[in-house]
């Protein structure tokens, strides 16, 4: 194995114990307080400390983790209130990014979208949560680009990693999936009729979705109760 290997393998298994702790987390299977000891996650996850560590200094970017001194690690408390704040911010931190885009975006730009949001449709049938978190990134990446602001798109980066386990958490409920994807059918239509206004408004209104799903996902009602959402009727 070469070194750019060697590295590129260490960076994916840090990732891997990172996704994994955060889901814990995020499900409370880690309670608020509890020690992240490398040398016992070394030996669950069959690795060496140092994508431990790596894995948790991501995860101290994500809030959901914090380094107290001389007790290493410890499990965050994420209380409701401060998820709402985090929420309202990347609600409205993507809804500029939309209306923006939709103002800026090429035709070229335009078709794009809609082909990484058509092609999502497949991941949906087949239920591939994995590869739809993948695909929901991307779209949503596609979107910061085209609002021709930098800045905008690095800072509403940096607000989606810190919400990046719970975002990602919301499509274990059933029908969430197909939920988001009539959401984002919504945005593209918005995008392909230049309206940034709607644009921004579907983009709120999806953010906000998100929200509730996790919450749904927190209080263990997402399996009885998430079912997919009629689709809203066409605005006159």
């Amino acid at each position: 194995m070469n070194r750019d290997t060697g590295a590129m393998t260490k960076i994916t298994k840090a990732f891997e114990i990172q996704k994994a702790i955060s889901d814990d987390i995020v499900h409370g299977r880690r309670a608020p307080g509890t020690s992240l000891d490398e040398t016992m996650l070394a030996r669950a996850f069959a690795v060496s400390r140092t994508p431990i560590r790596e894995a948790i200094r991501q995860l101290e970017m994500t809030g959901l983790v914090e380094a107290r001194p001389h007790r290493g690690a410890v499990v965050c408390d994420v209380p409701p209130e401060r998820l709402d704040d985090m929420f309202a911010v990347m609600r409205e931190l993507e809804a500029l990014c939309a209306r923006l885009a939709a103002s800026a975006m090429t035709t070229e730009e335009r078709a794009g979208l809609r082909a990484l949001h058509d092609a999502s449709a497949a991941l949906v049938k087949s239920q591939n949560r994995d590869a739809y978190v993948a695909a929901n990134d991307a779209f949503h990446d596609a979107i910061y680009d085209a609002s021709r602001n930098g800045f905008l798109a690095e800072t509403t980066r940096q607000v989606r990693l810190r919400l990046s386990p719970f975002r990602r958490a919301q499509f274990e409920g059933r029908g969430r999936m197909a939920n988001s994807f009539d959401e984002h059918e919504r945005i593209v239509a918005a995008f392909e009729s230049a309206d940034a206004a709607a644009a921004e408004a579907e983009m709120r209104v999806h953010l906000g979705e998100v929200r509730e799903s996790v919450d749904e996902i927190d209080r263990g009602e997402a399996a009885e109760n998430l079912k997919p959402r009629r689709p809203r009727a066409a605005k006159p």
